[in-house]
């Protein structure tokens, strides 16, 4: 608080606050923020997928995985509804692809379509066991393997 000497006894005192250091403090924090803002977010310009929810066509051929965890906390592979170890998985998709292959005419047939491997996975699975299942299925020569999940509440994009 700053008081003025001299003069008439009825002044009062000047009870303005100096905003000039405050000013001054805010400007070099501006400045700091915008360097160092600058610095720390340095990223490779990419376009980035936007994200569409596109129903998916079930084909016969096409299979349907289901990966959760047991209690114990080991990974359960559900080829349809039964159960499925990892050697049971890579034989079977192995037996699967092939079978497709000699329906559609040979390796060789000009229109050729590959079944798919869809993979249902529970929230609440660690990514090792999802992991070893696209593995597994990739090893037997599955090219597309995908996921099925819940679309966004409300509407059939998300951004």
């Amino acid at each position: 608080m700053a008081m003025s000497v001299g003069g008439d006894s009825t002044e009062s005192s000047i009870s303005d606050i100096n905003t000039t250091p405050l000013v001054d403090v805010m400007l070099v924090l501006l400045i700091i923020f915008l360097v160092t803002t600058t610095v720390a977010v340095q990223a490779v310009q990419l376009k980035l997928p936007e994200v569409r929810f596109d129903p998916t066509m079930t084909k016969p051929e096409n299979v349907s995985l289901s990966v959760t965890t047991n209690g114990d906390g080991s990974c359960a592979v559900y080829w349809g509804m039964s159960p499925v170890t990892s050697t049971e998985l890579l034989d079977r998709a192995v037996a699967k692809l092939k079978a497709e292959i000699d329906r559609q005419g040979g390796a060789n047939a000009a229109d050729l379509e590959l079944p798919e491997a869809h993979i249902r996975g529970d929230v609440n699975t660690p990514y090792k066991c999802i992991g070893g299942t696209i593995y597994t299925m990739q090893r037997a020569g599955f090219a597309r393997v995908g996921f099925i999940s819940e679309p966004p509440p409300g509407g059939t994009t998300e951004r």
